[in-house]
């Protein structure tokens, strides 16, 4: 089903398979989602990140998920029936946080391909990012090595280090296809 929604929407998917065990572990650890009360998540797919997430936070931490693809929300709904799931756009975040009144996010794991999106949507997407983070949070992302060098993927590095006050790149993940780098990225 992840294949069928890649071909139906590659821009959106980003990726042929869901990301793996592995890069889902260290997305999570480097996003400090443990010590996190408030936690989001970007891009919930098929809930690879989302099953590490919930084995990792607190049992008090409040945990939204959100994805845009109603394919996958219902895919993520019966794998996670007692979680909150919002098929909606990543640009909604601030909004949602108040609609659960939540004041902002300690921890924000994303599954987004950021280098498929063009500049306008990472601006808005990035800036909806920092107005749902709290001062000190941590925005941790991932990226393909396959996208490092395009254009996009450039793009995007260039703009995560300008609006973080620290960006760190973990080591490779070579256990994902395509092996992948994590940007751990705090407000």
């Amino acid at each position: 089903m992840f294949l069928r929604e890649f071909f139906r929407a590659p821009h959106a998917i980003g990726a042929i398979a869901p990301s793996s065990d592995v890069l889902a572990r260290e997305i999570v650890r480097l996003a400090e989602v443990a010590e996190g009360s408030v936690i989001v998540e970007y891009g919930a797919g098929t809930g690879a990140f989302t099953e590490e997430i919930l084995r990792r936070k607190s049992p008090e931490a409040s945990f939204l998920a959100i994805e845009s693809n109603s394919a996958l929300v219902e895919v993520l709904k019966e794998r996670f029936p007692d979680l909150t799931i919002l098929q909606n756009s990543v640009e909604q975040t601030p909004r949602l946080l108040r609609q659960f009144q939540l004041a902002g996010a300690d921890s924000i794991v994303s599954g987004l391909p950021w280098s498929s999106f063009e500049a306008d949507l990472q601006d808005r997407l990035l800036e909806a990012t920092l107005q749902a983070l709290r001062p000190g949070g941590t925005f941790a992302t991932f990226a393909y090595l396959t996208g490092l060098a395009l254009p996009a993927g450039i793009r995007f590095r260039r703009k995560i280090k300008g609006l973080f006050s620290s960006v760190s790149i973990s080591r490779v993940v070579w256990k994902n296809l395509p092996p992948a780098i994590i940007y751990q990225c705090r407000k």
